[in-house]
């Protein structure tokens, strides 16, 4: 693990210029550019407010806004995990040709679909002020739960990559496992719909309680639950440790599977 850290940091300057490369070609060609990343889940709000707060009636003041708060957060969380997954194996050339510290691929995901995540923010703060919601005071504590996201989604895209390589079944499994993901995600409804009896499911998910902070400091404009965002912080640095660990322990055997 502490291998594959050092190996970042050596590398930081190739991380950087792979990112603004990613990100020049990602949008390269296309009129909006990096609006895409705000539009996409824009759309898909509009979509989800009409079903159920206007075709189901469902009862939860400015849904729009509540919809917005934590589905632009799990569009950074699920582009970062699929596009990660592939990492390793479409940078095979790079691995095979020269001393390419394989953690820098998925990194570089990562990094670019955070920089996606960050440009969006000013917008949906935008898009919060001006259907009349506002925001508050606890907006300076956005940083906390995108700091936390970020390092759970780098250990799972480092993880997810590494076992791409070795079983390509998992790409496939992976987005049938991020939709359901995503319906066990407090993202189009409030917790407190969930049933006593499948309350664990809450506790089980890791991005249960960021996606509410998302949504507590933006829609409720109060502060997250400080100790929910601190057990995820410590399931994160635990999943980055297994990760890396799986990426030390196979780097060889994925340079000649890719």
């Amino acid at each position: 693990m502490l291998h594959s850290l050092r190996e970042l940091i050596a590398y930081w300057p190739v991380v950087v210029a792979l990112v603004g490369r990613d990100l020049k070609a990602r949008y390269r060609g296309s009129v909006f550019g990096f609006l895409w990343t705000f539009l996409n889940p824009f759309l898909l709000m509009a979509i989800y407010s009409l079903v159920f707060a206007v075709y189901m009636r469902v009862k939860i003041p400015s849904y729009p806004a509540f919809v917005f708060a934590g589905l632009l957060p799990w569009t950074w969380f699920s582009s970062a995990l699929l596009r990660g997954a592939n990492a390793l194996v479409e940078g095979g050339d790079l691995m095979k040709k020269v001393f390419f510290p394989p953690a820098i691929l998925p990194t570089v995901v990562l990094i670019s679909t955070l920089v996606n995540f960050l440009l969006s923010v000013p917008l949906l703060i935008g898009f919060l002020l001006l259907s009349g919601d506002g925001v508050g005071w606890a907006l300076v504590l956005l940083p906390l739960p995108v700091a936390v996201q970020a390092l759970l989604t780098l250990g799972l895209t480092v993880g997810v990559s590494v076992l791409t390589v070795r079983y390509r079944d998992v790409y496939h499994l992976l987005a049938s496992v991020m939709t359901l993901w995503f319906f066990l995600t407090p993202v189009l409804y409030p917790k407190d719909w969930v049933p006593e009896g499948l309350q664990p499911v809450l506790i089980l998910n890791p991005m249960a309680p960021l996606v509410l902070a998302y949504q507590d400091i933006l829609y409720h404009r109060r502060p997250p639950d400080f100790v929910a965002v601190g057990i995820v912080a410590v399931v994160a640095l635990g999943v980055c440790a297994a990760s890396l660990w799986l990426l030390d322990r196979w780097r060889w055997v994925l340079v000649e599977d890719v």
